[in-house]
């Protein structure tokens, strides 16, 4: 495990650019990044399951290239980037729990999908950049599995809500942008305009 800075992961990107477009052709689609969070407390990243860890502070970290297959979303995982943020131990529906997303976690991940986006030659839009909940409902309208996402059975909801005065409440259906993919690609998109 290494802690990197978003030039190095924006250069992770662009290095393995080709391959996981490679892999997401296999399956007749475009790569693809997930937006996780842990459910574990600051500080555990488990780098086995995602590719790019950020914690409490904002600080990013890595152990594997941006090309292997790990186990971060469901059938999902070949062509995609996995990023998640260190938190969010005991979160419900209703509560985010003793270590909710903090404003450093949030904005760097807004950073951290800007550069992937960038390093891949992706747009940042919830056909390529989605929350784990939203791919767990098949909201980009692929169906490699049947919904298990906050529409459905809520099995899987990360980033649903943020606990944020943008993103307050758990509410799958808003279409007012406060559902957590929402801000989260909007911040990404500003990000990409600013230069990030």
């Amino acid at each position: 495990m290494r802690q990197v800075s978003l030039e190095e992961i924006k250069d992770m990107a662009e290095n393995c650019r080709e391959s996981i477009w490679e892999q997401a052709k296999a399956y007749g689609r475009e790569p693809k990044i997930y937006l996780h969070w842990t459910a574990g407390h600051y500080g555990q990243y488990y780098l086995n399951d995602y590719h790019i860890a950020i914690d409490y502070d904002g600080s990013i970290y890595v152990e594997h290239d941006l090309d292997e297959v790990l186990a971060h979303t469901y059938r999902r995982n070949t062509g995609a980037v996995g990023i998640t943020l260190a938190c969010c131990v005991g979160a419900t529906s209703d509560d985010l729990g003793s270590e909710p997303p903090t404003a450093e976690q949030i904005e760097v991940m807004a950073q951290v999908i800007t550069v992937v986006a960038d390093g891949l030659w992706l747009t940042i839009d919830k056909d390529h950049v989605m929350t784990h909940g939203e791919a767990a409902d098949n909201e980009d309208g692929i169906y490699p599995h049947d919904p298990y996402g906050p529409k459905s059975t809520c099995e899987r909801w990360d980033l649903e809500y943020l606990g944020t005065s943008e993103s307050p409440s758990f509410n799958p259906y808003a279409t007012n942008g406060s559902r957590g993919g929402d801000v989260l690609r909007g911040k990404a998109i500003w990000y990409h305009n600013q230069g990030v």
